[in-house]
């Protein structure tokens, strides 16, 4: 087999650009990923809003967004926006869809955040909603466009690796946890894990069952279950993906010296690929890595190199995968459709976790992709 180097790290620009996106939120991932990323791709940013219009203005000017309005309520009743792109906390999310269908918004697209609800219940009713009045929804699952993920994707598409036989994540870094995460008792999995779980389904698709095992973040002082959590994804075909997302990583000291990573291992029948994630460096623009070795090519790894990073590059291919949907007039790939399947592996890993069991997924799927979809 001749080897293409040619890995396909970056999402291709939508074929339309010109789409006028009304942006929903001011906070970090809006103002310092998002927005700088629509810039350098070339998307129009036609006007924003905020829970605090202040601020609204404050990264408005700070970006170049042309139009900012005093409420989300007015901006919903703007009909030249064609997206809606809504970076709040996932229990707002809802309401604000729900805040769209009542102000009577048409919109072509929304733009969700990952996760897209706090549970698989409420992430349907925002699915439903947006299908029943005919809006293409997509959800920010951004991982998938980091680019030694997309790199690793082709890599397995191709056949370099063969068939699959496991697959591990390994992650030491912690997380930003926000204020808003205190109303929720769900944390690392449902706000950091969802990274991973969405990762490995879009690489493998979906599992059987799946096993967690968490305990709580010494740091975290709020109530949460799931802290420092491990589990592991069982295929029907004995593939096997496992992860730990280590949130504690040990006491913040001068001494430590332990450098935040995330790693990542695929072993195939014909090859192995292993990856570095860039993210824990953020704001250094540190690119992720990868390599691979495959039968085809024995006793070398091959090292792909590339500039761009996850944060914040990547965030113009979710928006970029909206646009072509709309102006094909399909499903996106990362459609609200596809996450609920995301949303209930989250799910079944808290009722592994409480219930201290090995999940299968149809216990809490119920058939939730045929309900919404007609």
């Amino acid at each position: 087999m001749e080897l293409n180097l040619d890995l396909e790290h970056t999402a291709p620009p939508p074929i339309r650009a010109d789409y006028r996106i009304g942006a929903i939120g001011a906070g970090f991932i809006m103002r310092d990923v998002q927005l700088p990323a629509y810039r350098s791709a070339g998307f129009h940013v036609a006007a924003l809003a905020s829970r605090t219009a202040e601020i609204a203005r404050e990264v408005a000017d700070l970006r170049g967004v042309p139009k900012v309005y005093d409420s989300i309520e007015e901006l919903l009743r703007d009909d030249t926006i064609d997206i809606f792109d809504i970076a709040v906390p996932p229990a707002r999310q809802v309401e604000i869809v729900r805040e769209m269908i009542r102000a009577r918004a048409k919109p072509k697209g929304i733009l969700a955040q990952k996760p897209l609800a706090t549970n698989l219940a409420a992430a349907r009713e925002l699915v439903k909603m947006c299908a029943d009045h005919g809006i293409v929804l997509a959800v920010n699952q951004n991982m998938r466009f980091d680019q030694s993920i997309r790199a690793l994707r082709t890599v397995l598409r191709r056949g370099y690796l063969g068939e699959p036989v496991m697959a591990t994540i390994e992650m030491r870094a912690v997380p930003h946890w926000q204020s808003w995460l205190k109303d929720y008792h769900r944390l690392t999995l449902l706000n950091m894990s969802v990274h991973h779980l969405d990762a490995l389904r879009w690489l493998f698709g979906d599992p059987e069952a799946v096993y967690t095992s968490a305990r709580r973040d010494p740091r975290t002082v709020f109530p949460h279950d799931d802290g420092i959590c491990m589990y592991i994804l069982e295929y029907a075909n004995e593939f096997r993906a496992a992860a730990w997302d280590d949130v504690w990583v040990g006491p913040r000291t001068a001494a430590q010296g332990q450098d935040p990573y995330i790693r990542w291992r695929v072993e195939g029948l014909e090859g192995v690929a292993e990856g570095w994630l860039g993210w824990p460096h953020y704001p250094n623009r540190h690119p992720s890595e990868m390599r691979f070795n495959t039968r085809c090519q024995p006793d070398i790894w091959i090292s792909p190199k590339w500039s761009e990073v996850w944060f914040p590059d990547a965030f113009s291919g979710p928006m970029g995968a909206l646009m072509d949907a709309i102006t094909l007039g399909k499903e996106p790939d990362n459609s609200g459709l596809d996450n609920l399947s995301t949303m209930a592996l989250v799910e079944a890993c808290y009722l592994s976790l409480g219930e201290k069991r090995r999940v299968e997924l149809a216990e809490v799927t119920a058939d939730s992709r045929r309900s919404v979809a007609h």
